[in-house]
């Protein structure tokens, strides 16, 4: 089996696991700040238009995108989480769907095509053009697409399960307890970490990395924000807004080394650009 496949079989696993469930089940609004401010920069330009929204989950992402407009669809690759979100949401247009091919959906039809949480870092990198091309594809002329993706310069590249171990504290209970609970993380984040770190690739303008999320279950991509302007544009897309997550301030053109976790772009289709394919 190639790397890249056993990439995308290692998160597989991890978003079929109970703390995947236990995660996206948390009652949670706006992932960060920055998507926050994304939202509120495509609110007015979408409002009421057809939007499709990616990788639901268990459908945190169901009213912030449905207060935009309830023509609504909605797609995740995972059953088991899919299903939860059904549960949450049954009067929804929900589709089990890999976004690398939702040939299924129609070409130049919706106002906004969105993939949050980073969703889009879990496939490799050839899987990542594709899906953009996908988003491109479904996206009217005119239409936007926002995604968030990991910062190949901020702080959660190059985590290590030493995080995992308790912090420190003088006080004997407290230091216990943390101590308790940190120990099943402690042995199964490292196993995962030793089994995963194998595919850790860096080749420059983004890197293949394992992740401290699912204790380090997960396997995915870091990109610098030339990297993935390049990527958009290479698809056809161009690039209108990138959103800090940490802080959710606007980054300039003009600006390379970050520090947040992770960026939010912003894209849209150009109006001449109606496939016809």
């Amino acid at each position: 089996m190639n790397s890249q496949s056993e990439l995308d079989r290692i998160n597989r696993v991890a978003w079929n696991s109970s703390d995947a469930e236990r995660v996206f089940m948390l009652d949670k609004t706006y992932s960060d700040p920055g998507e926050r401010a994304a939202f509120a920069w495509l609110a007015q330009r979408c409002a009421g238009e057809p939007l499709l929204d990616i990788g639901i989950g268990t459908g945190r992402t169901i009213p912030l995108m449905t207060a935009i407009s309830d023509d609504y669809t909605g797609v995740d690759y995972t059953q088991k989480l899919l299903d939860l979100a059904k549960a949450r949401f049954p009067d929804r247009d929900l589709r089990h769907m890999d976004a690398r091919d939702m040939s299924a959906l129609p070409s130049d039809h919706y106002g906004l095509t969105q993939f949050s949480w980073n969703g889009i870092d879990c496939v490799d990198y050839d899987d990542r053009v594709k899906i953009l091309e996908e988003m491109y594809r479904v996206v009217r002329p005119g239409g936007y697409v926002l995604f968030s993706s990991h910062n190949r310069g901020g702080p959660g590249y190059g985590e290590n399960i030493w995080q995992l171990l308790p912090k420190f504290t003088f006080n004997p209970l407290k230091l216990g307890w943390r101590t308790l609970r940190s120990a099943r993380r402690f042995q199964l984040g490292t196993l995962n970490y030793v089994r995963n770190a194998k595919l850790n690739h860096d080749y420059g303008g983004y890197a293949v990395n394992t992740a401290a999320a699912h204790n380090f279950g997960i396997v995915i991509v870091y990109t610098t924000l030339r990297e993935q302007r390049r990527q958009l544009a290479q698809v056809g897309l161009q690039c209108d807004a990138v959103f800090d997550s940490s802080v959710g301030n606007l980054i300039t053109d003009d600006v390379e080394p970050s520090d947040a976790w992770w960026f939010h772009f912003i894209a849209h289709k150009p109006l001449a650009a109606c496939r016809f394919d």
